[in-house]
């Protein structure tokens, strides 16, 4: 016991439990060090890697919650090359946090202005409550998603006087989608993918609108390269269908991504913006609604061509659904 205590007061630096536990506070910053910076340096080769990584960069400003804890079991291990580590990583977690996607006002002047909401009522629990939202909330058009056979029936029923145009692909569980619309849709060809995803032409008095639902495939683990797959498909869709001489392009639903999956920043890259962006909403979180706002992902969002701003944009709390429903109001201008 003597010969223990003597060792344990003979070091300089104060004991050997202490170094043990110095040791052990530099190796759990390390590992934690390591997972962000995975993560981090996808984002940085705009990439989104192999499970788990699709999945952590979906909630890549939490990353600064294990970054701040290995600071910290870097500064009680007096590990200064972690603190520098930690550092840089805190720098790049803050340039990637900032909004990303174009802004900016249309040139031209304002032609015609609706309101659009988007919802997934998950396999049709939320649908009552998506019933009221349209009835109090009033949009021009609807894209819901995970709208199986019962919820498109209370939708016929409910709704079918205020919105007697709807383009649908009615499927079991989460596969079935509808867009309803208050102004007249002409066909077009959706989108293929697992889950339904079709698409219209909406005259809006008197101007041609190109209405597309997304629900791309959730990133799974084992389902990663279907959902990049499906986020590939929309955004050979969008390329195919913005630019000059295109009809205004509305593009909207559950995307499955945020602005920090290089996924669905490509779809951005044809030049659609994202209308919760131009409203000053680029963070606000959407999914999972059992943890929003205090935690959570932005993944529902209304895709716009450059004809569009957005004036407002207003996230809704249904019950019955694990997201929360998105409310734009948008405007179409002029080309110049």
């Amino acid at each position: 016991m003597e010969t223990a205590a003597a060792e344990w007061t003979a070091s300089p630096d104060g004991i050997p439990g202490r170094r043990a536990g110095r040791r052990f506070g530099a190796w759990s910053a390390g590992l934690l060090f390591l997972g962000v910076s995975v993560v981090v340096g996808c984002r940085v080769a705009d990439t989104d890697g192999i499970t788990p990584v699709p999945q952590f960069l979906a909630f890549l400003p939490w990353l600064l919650v294990p970054t701040g804890l290995g600071l910290l079991l870097a500064l009680f291990s007096r590990w200064w090359s972690g603190v520098v580590w930690a550092v840089a990583l805190f720098g790049l977690l803050a340039w990637f946090i900032e909004p990303y996607g174009k802004t900016g006002e249309p040139g031209g002047p304002a032609l015609v202005s609706f309101r659009v909401l988007t919802s997934n009522v998950e396999f049709g629990h939320a649908t009552d409550a998506l019933v009221a939202a349209v009835r109090r909330e009033k949009p021009d058009i609807v894209f819901v998603q995970e709208c199986e056979y019962t919820c498109d029936a209370r939708l016929k029923e409910a709704l079918s006087a205020g919105y007697p145009h709807r383009a649908a692909q009615v499927a079991g569980g989460s596969a079935g989608s509808v867009v309803l619309s208050r102004f007249p849709l002409g066909s077009a060809d959706g989108v293929d993918g697992a889950m339904a995803m079709p698409g219209a032409v909406a005259d809006v008095r008197g101007h041609a609108v190109r209405l597309q639902l997304a629900h791309p495939t959730p990133p799974l683990p084992g389902r990663t390269d279907l959902w990049r797959r499906e986020l590939g498909d929309l955004r050979d869709f969008a390329a195919e269908n913005t630019g000059d001489g295109r009809t205004p392009l509305v593009l909207a639903g559950d995307f499955n991504a945020s602005q920090d999956h290089a996924a669905f920043r490509r779809i951005l890259y044809t030049g659609l913006r994202d209308a919760a962006r131009l409203a000053g909403h680029d963070r606000t979180p959407s999914w999972p609604a059992r943890t929003t706002p205090a935690f959570g992902v932005q993944i529902d969002h209304v895709l716009l061509s450059a004809g569009f701003s957005a004036r407002t944009a207003r996230f809704l709390d249904l019950p019955g659904t694990d997201h929360r429903t998105l409310l734009v109001d948008i405007t179409l201008h002029q080309r110049r």
